[in-house]
């Protein structure tokens, strides 16, 4: 674990939460109960992450009005941003599944990566503080505030522009499907807007509303 701890740049004086961080609930299921998944961690890290970036988002923003604010803030912390975020960090082999998970592609999905950053931020803020979890979070996530000169719009919120702006209504969104086991759902969501319909999948319905708001678009721009 420690070639992980040094690219957070943060060595746990309990090296159990780095551990607990990175068990999946599927590793914690199968050994009936005798490990802890991450899932109170990632619910930690999660309120610990939006804090820490409403704080540097202000003072890098100052003159922003808080709705460009809010859509950087809603950029930094999706689920892409955390994915990207863990596999800077190398997280992707280092996440504890079953052996009988690894054929169904379990590792590689985005929502696990981003859970295990935010367990993660959660295990260092319970480890060395608030102060510890900051400095791990202004380390990774510079790259992602730098690339974002202008604030982010998302697919949903570019469809919603699109269809106001022409006086066609709110677009709207309903649930297809939803299958697979509780760790590793897959979700197809459409958006129906101007009397045109898209599908979308993602492993969360977020996910599958920002596909599905994507493929709407890309249809009128093909």
């Amino acid at each position: 674990m420690s070639a992980i701890e040094d690219r957070l740049g943060h060595h746990f004086a309990n090296p159990d939460l780095l551990t607990e961080a990175l068990t999946h609930r599927s590793a914690a299921d199968a050994r009936g109960g005798q490990l802890d998944s991450n899932e109170r961690l990632e619910f930690l890290g999660d309120r610990v992450l939006g804090l820490v970036m409403a704080e540097w988002l202000i003072e890098r923003f100052p003159a922003e009005r808080e709705g460009n604010l809010t859509r950087r803030l809603s950029s930094v912390v999706a689920s892409e941003a955390l994915a990207r975020v863990g596999e800077t960090m190398g997280l992707g082999e280092a996440i504890r599944i079953p052996p009988g998970e690894e054929r169904t592609g379990l590792r590689a999905r985005q929502t696990v990566m981003a859970d295990a950053v935010e367990a993660l931020l959660g295990a260092i803020y319970r480890d060395g503080g608030l102060a510890a979890a900051r400095g791990v979070i202004r380390r990774h996530w510079v790259a992602l505030l730098d690339a974002d000169v202008k604030p982010p719009v998302s697919a949903k919120n570019r469809l919603q522009e699109y269809t106001l702006g022409r006086g066609l209504g709110l677009p709207q969104y309903r649930l297809v499907s939803a299958a697979g086991p509780s760790h590793a759902p897959l979700f197809v969501i459409a958006v129906l807007a101007a009397g045109r319909e898209a599908e979308g999948t993602g492993d969360s319905k977020r996910a599958a509303e920002l596909a599905a708001a994507e493929a709407w678009l890309l249809g009128v721009e093909t």
